[in-house]
């Protein structure tokens, strides 16, 4: 089968054709028609992520396909079944296995490109918003990134949970997508003064913050008391250090937040969290935002776009 592999760690992906794997007990082999890329590929690819898999591997942490395999005591999924998972490495390639019980059954409504778009970052989100920070209806929710894959789906589903939503972004192309998705309010990380801003709004309940540096800490100075902040990357490359004082005076919450950890920690999480999403998606209370689409020869040319934060909302792969 082809796959698209990390051979020598911060150099492009290499087009391999590679032996086709065999689902052991407890796992099932997928066909997969499309992969969703992530920032985390991107550090994966450098050797600088959480995770960090042996040489060579294929990367591509969420995926769709179809069942093709059943490993041995897999009896609550058929082949035939129409499948999300998150895997961690390993969806940019035509058939990867994995545990069966990773896989989240997607229905008849949903296309491959939105399924292959849905897991991690309506995941990510909705446990961020709900599980850890526990956003209320009526708070007011300052997303940085906004326009990014994770970004975009905390707008929507801060406006979904009854948010006053603050989005910030780069530019107003960008800013003007948060908008058809729900933001009430809208700072251009570029030109506006995000603490300014946000104060002048009344002051932030809940922070979203993917994006770390300056702007966590314009953030935190204009949260009320009381307020959970939700560090979950740092795309700006600077991890910011958090003034312990500030946290003291206003009685400030920092949660850190790492959604792919309760794949192990805690699953249940992941699945009731899936189970609500997917019912969302159903009534038509969300929908995924896909910027670019492209073959699986031009997963270089994805990644790119995200490196480059050209991308708005998700870039999803057509493996077949």
């Amino acid at each position: 089968m082809r796959a698209m592999q990390v051979t020598a760690y911060d150099s492009p992906l290499t087009l391999q054709n590679v032996e086709l794997p065999v689902p052991s007990e407890g796992e099932v082999l997928v066909q997969i028609d499309t992969c969703g890329m992530n920032f985390g590929d991107t550090l994966m690819i450098k050797g600088t992520y959480q995770e960090k898999p042996a040489l060579p591997f294929t990367v591509g942490m969420e995926l769709a396909g179809t069942i093709e395999g059943l490993g041995d005591g897999v009896t609550h999924l058929e082949v035939g079944q129409r499948v999300a998972a998150y895997v961690g490495h390993g969806g940019l390639a035509e058939y990867a296995v994995m545990p069966a019980e990773v896989c989240v059954p997607i229905p008849d409504e949903m296309s491959a490109v939105d399924a292959a778009a849905f897991l991690i970052t309506y995941g990510t989100s909705h446990v961020a918003l709900d599980y850890k920070a526990k956003m209320q209806a009526g708070e007011r929710l300052l997303v940085l990134g906004a326009s990014g894959g994770v970004g975009l789906t905390a707008v929507e589903l801060g406006k979904v949970m009854g948010a006053e939503v603050i989005a910030c972004a780069r530019g107003k192309e960008k800013l003007e997508i948060c908008r058809t998705l729900g933001a009430d309010h809208l700072i251009d990380s570029e030109t506006d003064d995000i603490r300014e801003i946000v104060k002048a709004l009344g002051g932030a309940d809940v922070v979203y913050d993917p994006v770390g540096g300056d702007q966590f800490k314009a953030a935190m100075r204009a949260c009320n008391p009381e307020a959970r902040l939700l560090p979950l990357g740092f795309a700006s490359g600077d991890v910011p250090q958090i003034p312990a004082n500030i946290l003291l005076v206003k009685n400030l919450t920092v949660m850190g937040f790492y959604w792919g950890a309760y794949a192990r920690l805690n699953p249940a999480v992941l699945t009731d969290s899936f189970k609500t999403l997917i019912e969302w998606y159903v009534a038509g209370k969300i929908k995924p935002h896909v910027s670019n689409v492209l073959p699986l020869e031009q997963a270089n040319e994805a990644l790119d776009l995200l490196r480059s934060r050209q991308a708005t909302g998700k870039v999803v792969v057509q493996v077949s």
